[in-house]
């Protein structure tokens, strides 16, 4: 192959790439304003109106290892196909929910959209990281990817927010129907352009490996002793875990917030919660939080090649603990930007998009770091690390114990953590053979 063909191989491998991180995002962000809904549609407490975050990351667990697996033994075109058919199915069960009025099969649809988005994470972080050429180049392009994600994930709650519009009695699963078949016509249509492209297959297995694999010569166990043998990899996962309840968590419980109210037994709204502006002003503001975080990574990218991870996660990790403090202890008070108002304290949780923006990307590059051969299995580990999204409904929990806006010290501990992680315990301790 010449080396014009190989660039333009590239190019077309990396466009598909982008356009499942549009995908991954765009499907996963229907859980917070679908959680609003719940809240409504059903009762529930904050805390099981977060079920379905959880569930949908609760999937990474199972499918985090066997994913990386699929990915070793079959690459990375069969596994983003698998991923996209189940995701079609995943997000199908979610629209079926709204016709049955089924919280229940709602949660089941968002669980098997779960196993969906863990694959397509799996295929594409490492993939653009291949890319780029590992290193500053490679975390320069996974912030270029994120930043489409983060266009999926602007959309996403801005139109089911729209859907959503103020909140009443006959506020349900149903208004959602429009969003989901669209995300059921994304997945259609990606299936087909995935399907006929080329993407090349650097961490398949040889010939030699699946033979010696057959033979008794490999073990899951062993590649999964061996990668975490790479200290800064398994800090790194923990810091995933982690990230996962900051990034999720902080839009979700900005949109509880901003559609707290109590109603009376008939459904109709008794009073309402001091930061209340109804469904479509809350999907707004939570859209500008991703969208924050999408000019968050497209700058990332910019400077991805001269800036390295640690620095940029390491500023913005300090900067989100300075933000989610100012939103707790700002005064009760509206204000008004673009045509919309909405509480002060908000304001700063949609800041801390920025700070959440590169942190995904620069972890993953920091982590991966010297890996080898045994990126296809760290990736499984790190994608089975993302089932941190467990941890949502705990600070829903909190929500409902201590107040929405106290939730917060949740998301400033872990934040301190990603801090440590970037400063000290990222420094690659292992390298492959």
């Amino acid at each position: 192959m010449s080396e014009q063909q190989q660039k333009g191989g590239n190019v077309a491998a990396i466009a598909t790439m982008f356009a499942l991180f549009f995908m991954i995002a765009f499907v996963t962000n229907f859980a917070s304003p679908m959680g609003v809904i719940a809240k409504n549609q059903f009762n529930a407490s904050n805390a099981l109106s977060q079920l379905g975050n959880a569930a949908n990351f609760i999937a990474y667990l199972f499918m985090g290892i066997p994913g990386g697996l699929i990915l070793k033994r079959k690459g990375y075109k069969f596994t983003a196909l698998a991923a996209v058919a189940v995701g079609f199915v995943g997000v199908g069960v979610q629209l079926l929910s709204g016709y049955v009025s089924s919280f229940a099969v709602y949660v089941l649809g968002a669980f098997i959209a779960g196993f969906s988005m863990c694959m397509l994470n799996l295929v594409v972080n490492p993939m653009l990281n291949t890319l780029g050429g590992e290193g500053k180049k490679g975390n320069q392009l996974v912030q270029f990817g994120c930043s489409l994600n983060s266009v999926g994930a602007t959309l996403s709650p801005a139109v089911l927010g729209w859907l959503i519009g103020e909140i009443t009695k006959d506020t349900a699963f149903i208004k959602a129907a429009p969003a989901l078949m669209i995300a059921m016509g994304i997945f259609a249509v990606a299936f087909v352009v995935v399907a006929l492209s080329r993407i090349p297959e650097p961490h398949m297995e040889t010939a030699d490996e699946k033979a010696a694999r057959l033979a008794g010569g490999s073990s899951v166990v062993r590649d999964i002793v061996e990668t975490l043998k790479f200290r800064h990899f398994t800090f790194g996962a923990i810091a995933i875990f982690f990230y996962i309840v900051i990034e999720v968590g902080v839009p979700s419980m900005g949109m509880l917030y901003m559609t707290d109210c109590v109603k009376d037994a008939a459904g109709e709204i008794v009073s309402k919660g001091p930061g209340y502006v109804g469904g479509a002003v809350a999907g707004v503001v939570c859209g500008a939080y991703w969208f924050l975080m999408m000019c968050g990574r497209l700058l990332g990218g910019v400077v991805g090649g001269k800036v390295s991870s640690r620095v940029q996660v390491s500023f913005l990790a300090t900067l989100g603990i300075a933000l989610l403090a100012a939103a707790m202890f700002s005064p009760v008070r509206m204000i008004t930007l673009f045509g919309y108002q909405f509480p002060l304290s908000m304001a700063f949780v949609v800041a801390v998009g920025i700070c959440t923006s590169v942190m995904w990307g620069g972890i993953f590059n920091m982590a991966a770091e010297g890996l080898g051969k045994y990126v296809p299995m760290g990736s499984g580990i790190f994608m089975a690390m993302v089932f941190g999204g467990i941890l949502i409904p705990v600070q829903g929990f909190l929500a409902d114990t201590v107040g929405i806006l106290s939730s917060y010290w949740l998301s400033i501990g872990l934040l301190a953590y990603v801090l440590f992680y970037a400063l000290v315990l990222s420094k690659p301790t292992k390298r492959a053979e």
